[in-house]
């Protein structure tokens, strides 16, 4: 039998919540999740892993779900709860607080991946790719994601020199040579490797002056 099977098989529970996260890879900004439990009488046609969809289909989608769900809930964990419990502690901090903050409280919980919270208010499973296989947890990721996407691009309000609108914080070619130039912004992970090397560097004196005066406002940024 087969994972989809077992799941397509599961009675339907009127309190299921699908629990899902997005942003645990970038090199910026809070990491998100998100509960749903959604409504059996009024489904949301189209739903499925949020990566699969284009951002307008996932703010599309994420309106009928907040309109349609019997319950939902986005939570984040913040840059420094990632930088002092690591990421992965952060992601399940912040599907702990998806979860709490449904406003029915769910009779199970699945979980997106192949890891269960500790401390959820209810028994939970993990699924592997569960947010291409069930339904709530689709839900949940886009959800999470259109929440980080729009943080995202307040972000870039902020600090426009980085261009968070294009990258979402992720590692990539424009984003490391923004960071190479300016140095980081206070929603910069310092524990994430390219920050961490160049506050390294920074602290080194390897770096010229308007360097460490960035790394100064750096700190008083973040405490």
């Amino acid at each position: 039998m087969t994972q989809a099977d077992l799941f397509g098989q599961m009675p339907a529970l009127l309190h299921l919540a699908g629990i899902d996260e997005a942003g645990r890879g970038p090199l910026a900004g809070p990491v998100y999740a998100a509960a749903v439990i959604l409504d059996p009488d009024r489904p949301v046609a189209g739903l499925d892993d949020s990566k699969k969809l284009s951002a307008e289909r996932r703010e599309e989608l994420a309106l009928l779900i907040r309109e349609r769900a019997l319950a939902w809930c986005v939570a984040s964990s913040s840059v420094q709860e990632i930088d002092s419990l690591n990421i992965l502690q952060a992601t399940m901090l912040a599907m702990r607080r998806a979860c709490a903050g449904l406003a029915i409280k769910p009779l199970q919980a699945l979980v997106d991946g192949n890891l269960v919270p500790k401390g959820l208010v209810c028994s939970a499973q993990a699924v592997v790719q569960g947010d291409a296989l069930v339904p709530a947890i689709s839900a949940a990721s886009i959800l999470a994601k259109t929440a980080r996407d729009a943080d995202c691009l307040q972000l870039h309000q902020q600090y426009p020199q980085y261009e968070f609108d294009r990258h979402k914080g992720y590692g990539t070619v424009v984003h490391l040579e923004m960071l190479r130039l300016h140095g980081p912004c206070p929603a910069h992970r310092r524990s994430f490797a390219p920050v961490r090397e160049w506050l390294a560097r920074a602290q080194a004196h390897d770096t010229p002056a308007p360097m460490r005066a960035v790394l100064e406002a750096y700190r008083l940024a973040r405490g």
